[in-house]
């Protein structure tokens, strides 16, 4: 995990090869079989098309068309689906995404491919010369190891009239990513049992990406502390900015809600 202080900046992407989308499938985003609905799958893969897409060329973009969309497996409620974004070609002012879609199992771990397509982004520079054009695809940075990392976009609807997230839709994100981080480590039902401390460093304004990134820092027999930053990335520099941080205690517990035991994991000793 990086250092937490207020007003950290850097600028650039980030150092990914992808861009991932993470969402947990509730009831309410799927058909009368409890999957999800194709639509809903489809706009989650456009919008992490659209990350990738603007973190490679820092100018705005619109989706042109979506080609070879292949629905493989349905993802049912209560699976995570993780989806990732890859640039495949890169034109003048034009682009290619291939983007996955895949179910997990929230118990058993288990992973499938559910769907995949391909998304052509075109960029619509502002105050660019006319010559200018996309820069080219270069080589492909090696992912971060460890830990959860997830993007997303604020929208309107997560903000106030200022224009800058509500600070319950931060918690929002940063309790999902505390959630996801506890139940792969634990392969169990995960419950939040507290929230150690909360720090609100910068605001968030609409438009920009939020990277949650969660790792799990210690164990003990029934709990698991998770720490976990989030991000802003302003779309059309780059900067990134760390906007909260916090910790967060998760709880195994069986159907019954009764704790359960945690496996250990070699690189968390620290029992909590």
């Amino acid at each position: 995990m990086s250092p937490a202080a207020a007003g950290i900046e850097t600028p650039g992407a980030i150092p990914a090869s992808s861009s991932r989308l993470v969402e947990l499938v509730f009831p309410g985003d799927t058909n009368h079989h409890g999957t999800l609905f194709g639509g809903a799958g489809l706009a989650m893969m456009d919008r992490v098309a659209f990350i990738a897409a603007t973190r490679h060329g820092r100018v705005p973009f619109v989706t042109a068309s979506c080609e070879r969309v292949d629905f493989q497996g349905p993802a049912r409620v209560g699976e995570l689906v993780e989806l990732v974004a890859r640039i495949a070609r890169v034109g003048r002012k034009s682009m290619a995404v291939d983007v996955e879609m895949i179910a997990e199992g929230l118990l058993g771990g288990a992973r499938r491919l559910c769907t995949r397509g391909a998304f052509n982004m075109v960029a619509v520079p502002e105050d660019k010369a006319p010559g200018w054009r996309l820069p080219p695809l270069g080589d492909v940075a090696a992912e971060p190891a460890g830990g959860l990392r997830a993007s997303d976009i604020v929208f309107a609807d997560q903000a106030n009239s200022f224009g800058r997230l509500f600070g319950g839709e931060a918690l929002a994100a940063m309790t999902k990513a505390a959630f996801v981080a506890a139940t792969r480590h634990s392969r169990r039902i995960a419950v939040l049992a507290a929230s150690e401390r909360v720090d609100f460093r910068a605001p968030v304004a609409v438009g920009s990406i939020v990277d949650t990134v969660a790792e799990v820092v210690e164990v003990g027999r029934t709990s698991m502390t998770v720490a976990v930053e989030l991000w802003s990335e302003d779309l059309m520099s780059g900067r990134r900015t760390l906007t909260a941080s916090g910790r967060f205690v998760m709880v195994a517990v069986d159907g019954s809600d009764r704790p359960v035991p945690v496996a250990r994991n070699e690189a968390v000793e620290n029992p909590s």
